[in-house]
């Protein structure tokens, strides 16, 4: 709580790799979430790579679960494979899964999210779940969210069904003021600048923050890799300590005594 005794954000912070999770935890997150590919908005990391980041933080760690880049229309095989995805990682010991997905006409998939919550908590009855920003995709997210509110989510991802969460502040706002017993965490082109505004105004529970910068790379050899590879094959994302402190410090303002806002 602030001193006007209103709640701050939780701290949640998108990592890749193992060394993220340590920058992350050293800067003051609250919460990791694991990914792979953050170049490519994050797909589920391997089983050796979960394990290496369980083993490098006392931070609860929530695990991406999404087959593929693109679209979260899935077919069946694609949710068959996320279902074994969610049983993996609650075995491994991750504290949360994050999923989403949605039909063709921007409808919550409401089978393939329960099929896949349900093989988590098969393995792990008091694993988490967040639906993650597939939820800005979704036709109405009025509705969406009391429908996921129904399917047993703890939280949503989400920046307002706008480019960045700062500019989705109204619908935010409105997400929060329903009171559906589902988190609001504000993720989407986050800047710790940007977290004042989502606390005061969207009155979100949690913020997601990247706190990514370029990694260091070999020279550019010009021979692309992969069809999302862009300019620069040799690209990619590490987590950025600096970074995750200055968002540190706008929440502990926040909080008007410096404390840690928790978990």
């Amino acid at each position: 709580m602030n001193q006007a005794g209103h709640p701050v954000p939780v701290l949640e912070i998108a990592i890749a790799s193992a060394a993220g999770a340590v920058a992350a935890q050293l800067g003051g997150a609250d919460r990791l979430e694991l990914c792979n590919a953050l170049e490519l908005g994050g797909v589920t990391p391997s089983a050796g790579l979960t394990a290496s980041v369980l083993a490098a933080t006392e931070l609860p760690v929530h695990v991406l679960i999404r087959p593929r880049p693109g679209d979260f229309c899935y077919d069946a095989s694609e949710i068959g494979t996320a279902e074994h995805e969610a049983q993996l990682l609650a075995r491994q010991g991750a504290a949360g899964i994050v999923l989403g997905a949605l039909t063709g006409d921007g409808q919550i998939d409401v089978a393939a999210t329960s099929r896949i919550i349900a093989a988590a908590k098969s393995v792990a009855p008091a694993v988490e779940i967040t639906f993650h920003k597939a939820f800005d995709q979704s036709a109405d997210p009025l509705p969406a969210l009391q429908l996921l509110a129904g399917l047993g989510v703890d939280r949503v991802l989400s920046s307002g069904q706008a480019q960045r969460a700062r500019d989705g502040i109204p619908v935010l706002s409105a997400m929060a003021a329903q009171r559906s017993g589902v988190q609001i965490m504000a993720g989407g082109g986050v800047l710790p600048a940007d977290i004042a505004d989502l606390s005061r105004l969207a009155r979100v529970d949690a913020v997601h923050f990247s706190a990514k910068r370029p990694g260091p790379s070999a020279a550019n050899v010009g021979i692309s890799l992969g069809s999302a590879d862009g300019a620069d094959p040799n690209a990619y994302f590490v987590t950025d300590q600096a970074l995750v402190r200055q968002a540190r410090a706008e929440i502990a303002a926040l909080a008007g005594a410096g404390q840690n806002s928790g978990q």
